[in-house]
């Protein structure tokens, strides 16, 4: 047996053991190190842990999951659905749409989904409860949302993409997520929206039972937040700084709304916060440094080329290879995260991407979506988790509205597929290299 086929059945293998993702990257990488070269090359593993994480841009990711975290305790989510609520009014569906909108604004602050969730579900369950929707229509519509997280600029999705696929303008990427991303909560919204006319169910109602909220009160309460994805995409756009720079700006800008503005924040919990981003981002980080030695396994002994020559023979059409990509990736979205799926597809991909001449930040944003779907699609649906834990319902009561709103984030995908400047207009216009 080949030292490919090796470190694939160990990979695989160890997946299906329960072992976690990263060190079943690692171990499989040292079985193919063994097999295909030699136990002496063992030494290597070190430095090429070393190696994944000594990157410049990574330092973005922990930076851009305490600016989720810091958001989340000051409160905004709330102040974001007083707005929103106030935009809206009563109406049948008018607290679905107050929480596509929410989730979507959210993830312009976090690059998070399942950060996203928990902020959202939170505030809004208990009120689309009160209002007459079912727990497991909330808790999956949230979820779904939610995961346009990874697509609305700042994503730590396509932080980590820009790394692996080189010379990918993470401004160009972080430009052609914003409409594609825009055109997902749509596309969420408009079953939802639907599916709450034909049942009856009333929107609108206030978080705490109160009066709705007046709109100039709820606007001036909501602004900190809705200046914060202003402030950071327009620094990006200016050149005032670089997005990991980006990173740091939100953080700073975020304790102080939370500290001054909201007042919801103290300086006890900000070390709280470092503590609970440090966890998260050292889960992150132990992926991307052990995933180091499997990607420098499968280059050595040639596997990911293998792979790739594999996938461009079965067929000649770039189409028809796509839509098998766009399935695969979709599968891998059920069972694993983003980061993982980045680290492990896109060294077999690069080669058929370049093959097929494709426009790697048009692809890109299609496997961030594909992955989106992923994010409440169970078995695995780690958003999905999130909200069916704080509804207090099991997850397989979501399985119906899961498939519901699958297709429909699945047309938004097929939207961008056919028409590449839905994502590429942007950044085109912005100037950024695409």
């Amino acid at each position: 047996m080949s030292p490919d086929l090796w470190m694939i059945l160990a990979f695989a293998g160890l997946l299906i053991a329960g072992v976690p993702v990263a060190f079943s990257l690692a171990l499989a990488g040292a079985v193919g190190i063994m097999a295909g070269l030699s136990p002496e090359m063992l030494a290597t593993l070190g430095t090429n842990t070393y190696n994944s994480i000594a990157k410049y841009p990574l330092i973005a990711i922990p930076l851009f999951i305490m600016t989720g975290l810091i958001f989340e305790r000051a409160g905004v989510a709330l102040r974001l659905v007083r707005f929103a609520q106030a935009l809206i009014g009563p109406r049948h569906g008018g607290l679905a749409l107050v929480a596509v909108l929410v989730c979507m604004i959210m993830g312009g602050m976090s690059g998070s989904g399942p950060a996203d969730a928990a902020a959202v579900a939170m505030v809004m369950l208990p009120s689309m409860t009160k209002a007459g929707y079912p727990k497991p229509f909330s808790a999956t519509l949230i979820a779904a949302s939610a995961s346009t997280a990874i697509l609305i600029p700042p994503s730590v999705a396509l932080i980590l993409y820009s790394i692996v696929v080189p010379g990918v303008d993470l401004r160009a990427l972080f430009a052609a997520g914003l409409f594609p991303g825009i055109l997902a909560g749509l596309a969420l919204l408009v079953p939802a929206l639907l599916v709450s006319k034909r049942y009856g169910w009333e929107g609108g109602a206030p978080v705490e039972g109160a009066e709705p909220p007046k709109i100039g009160e709820s606007f001036k309460q909501a602004l900190p937040a809705l200046f914060a994805p202003v402030l950071i995409l327009g620094g990006l756009r200016s050149g005032l700084f670089t997005p990991t720079e980006a990173a740091v700006v939100a953080v700073a800008y975020g304790a102080l709304v939370g500290l001054f503005l909201t007042r919801e924040l103290r300086l006890r919990d900000l070390w709280t916060l470092l503590g609970e981003a440090a966890v998260i981002s050292g889960v992150v980080m132990l992926i991307i440094a052990l995933a180091g030695i499997f990607a420098w396994a499968g280059t050595m002994l040639g596997t990911f080329r293998h792979l790739a020559e594999w996938i461009i023979g079965l067929s000649d059409s770039g189409v028809l290879l796509l839509i098998l990509i766009m399935l695969a990736v979709l599968v891998a979205g059920m069972l694993l995260d983003a980061i993982s799926i980045y680290l492990i597809m896109m060294p077999i991909l690069i080669p058929v991407m370049q093959h097929f001449g494709w426009n790697p930040v048009w692809f890109g944003i299609l496997l961030a979506m594909n992955i989106a779907i992923g994010q409440f699609t169970p078995p695995v649906a780690v958003n999905l988790m999130v909200t069916t834990n704080i509804a207090k319902i099991r997850l397989e009561q979501t399985v119906g509205w899961a498939l519901l709103f699958v297709l429909a984030m699945a047309s938004a995908l097929a939207l961008v597929a056919i028409f590449p400047q839905i994502a590429l207009w942007l950044p085109g216009v912005l100037g950024y290299n695409v």
